[in-house]
C-alpha cells in the first residue's frame, strides 16, 4: 500500500465506478465539475464513453455491469464478481484519495464497504431505492459510505435519521432538460408537422429490454395507427445494437408502412416533440416528466425475474413520476397487463383528454423546479471536503 507521504507527493486521484448509461452521464458531469476546482485530478475505474471523453482512465467498460434482473445477473455473476475483486485489489494497493460509486448499488456497496475499511473515504452518488424496496440496506450503506449524495429531496431525511452523512444535490436531468427545445421547435428540428398527433416510443436502452419490449411497442403503434391513421411515431434508440433489434422487430411485425421514424439517440428531442410518450419504466420516465410530457409507463421482463421481484416492493408504483407524486398521476401497465390493446387504449385516452394533459404539464413543471439545483456542482462541493481532508 502506498504511504501517506507517497500519496501526498503524487497527483490527487479519485476511483470511480458507473454501471450503466445514466451513470456514465452523471460521472462525466461530476468529473468536469470537480476539475473546475482541482484541474489535475486523475480519475480511474469503470465508466462509459462520456466518462472516457471527460478524461477518465477506464479500466473496464460499464457494459460489463449493465445487466438487469435476477436471472440476467446470474448469467454474468462470476465475471462481475471477478471485476470487483480486481478493482478492489488495485484500489487497496494504490489507494485513491476518494472513491465514488455512481448508482449500481449491488456492485458498488460491497466495494465501498471494503475500501472504507481500508481507510479510503467513499461517496455513493444516487441513493438506492430504499424507500421502494430492500429498506434494510440502509444499515449496510451506513457501514459502507462516508457520504451519500441524493437526487431527490425526500431521501435526505431518511439518511439523516439513520445517522448517514448525506447531501441532497438535486437531479442533473432537471438542469439539462431546460436546454431541450420545446414542442414546436423540436418538431421543426425533426421536420414534423405541428398539427399531427405524435407519439414517442421508448422501449428501453438495453438489449435485454428490447428483447421483451420491441414487438410490444410496435404492435401498440400498429393498433393506434389503425384507429388514428394520421398519428406519427418516433422511436429513439440508444445504440446500434438496439436500433438493429428494433428494425428487425418492425420487419417481423410487418410494420414497414407504419408512419414511424427511427432515431439514433435524440430521445429527449423525440419526447419534447411528442404529444404523449409510451415509455419503459426507468430513468426515461423522469425525463418525460421533466419535459412535461403525459405518458404511459410499461415494463416486461422474463417471467422468472418478475416472479422473484413480485411482492418485494413497499410502494404500489413502478415509475418515478408516480413515486415522486405519491399517487398514480400517469398509468402504469406492467407485465401480463402490458398488451397492445391495453397500451394503445391508454395512449389514445391521453391524446383525447386535453384537460388531463394540461394538469400533468403543471404538475411536472413543479416537479422540475424542485429538482433543479445545479446537481453536478453541488455533488462536486459535497465531494471536495473528503478530497481535501
Amino acid at each position: 500500500m502506498a504511504s501517506s507521504a507517497e500519496r501526498t507527493a503524487r497527483r490527487r486521484a479519485i476511483g470511480i465506478v458507473a454501471g450503466e448509461a445514466s451513470g456514465d452521464l452523471l460521472g462525466s458531469q461530476l468529473i468536469a465539475a470537480l476539475r473546475e476546482f482541482m484541474p489535475q485530478l486523475h480519475f480511474t475505474g469503470i465508466g462509459g464513453p462520456r466518462m472516457a471523453a471527460a478524461g477518465m482512465e477506464v479500466l473496464f467498460p460499464l457494459e460489463k455491469l449493465a445487466v438487469r434482473g435476477y436471472i440476467e445477473v446470474l448469467k454474468h455473476f462470476f465475471e462481475i464478481v471477478g471485476i470487483r475483486r480486481r478493482l478492489r485489489r488495485r484500489f487497496i494497493a494504490d489507494p485513491p484519495d476518494v472513491f465514488i460509486g455512481i448508482d449500481a448499488p449491488d456492485f458498488n456497496l460491497d466495494l465501498e464497504l471494503s475500501l472504507k475499511a481500508h481507510g479510503i473515504p467513499t461517496v455513493h452518488y444516487v441513493s438506492p431505492a430504499i424507500w421502494m424496496w430492500r429498506g434494510e440496506r440502509i444499515h449496510k450503506i451506513k457501514r459502507a459510505v462516508s457520504r451519500m449524495l441524493t437526487l431527490f429531496p425526500f431521501e435526505e431525511p431518511l439518511y439523516r435519521q439513520a445517522g448517514v452523512d448525506v447531501a441532497f444535490v438535486g437531479h442533473p436531468l432537471a438542469d439539462m432538460l431546460e436546454q431541450v427545445p420545446r414542442r414546436s421547435a423540436a418538431r421543426e428540428q425533426l421536420r414534423l408537422p405541428l398539427a399531427a398527433p405524435v407519439i414517442a416510443l421508448l422501449p428501453g436502452s438495453r438489449q435485454s429490454e428490447l428483447e421483451h419490449m420491441a414487438d410490444l411497442f410496435i404492435q401498440t403503434a400498429k393498433a393506434i395507427s389503425a384507429r388514428l391513421p394520421h398519428a406519427l411515431f418516433l422511436a429513439p434508440l440508444a445504440t446500434r445494437e438496439t436500433r438493429a433489434m428494433f428494425e428487425a422487430a418492425l420487419y417481423r411485425n410487418a410494420a414497414a408502412d407504419l408512419p414511424l421514424t427511427v432515431l439514433f439517440g435524440h430521445s429527449q428531442d423525440a419526447m419534447s416533440a411528442a404529444d404523449v410518450v409510451l415509455v419503459a419504466s426507468g430513468t426515461a420516465t423522469l425525463e418525460a416528466a421533466l419535459l412535461g410530457k403525459p405518458m404511459v409507463i410499461t415494463y416486461k421482463m422474463p417471467a422468472a425475474s418478475h416472479w422473484l421481484l413480485k411482492g418485494k416492493g413497499y410502494l404500489p408504483y413502478y415509475g418515478l413520476p408516480n413515486i415522486l407524486a405519491g399517487e398514480f398521476v400517469v398509468p402504469e401497465i406492467i407485465q401480463d397487463d402490458a398488451t397492445p390493446q391495453n397500451l394503445s387504449q391508454a395512449l389514445l385516452n391521453l391524446l383525447g383528454d386535453e384537460p388531463v394533459r394540461a394538469r400533468l404539464e403543471r404538475k411536472f413543471a413543479a416537479l422540475s423546479a424542485s429538482l433543479r439545483r445545479g446537481a453536478a456542482r453541488q455533488a462536486a462541493l459535497a465531494v471536495l471536503p473528503l478530497l481535501e481532508a
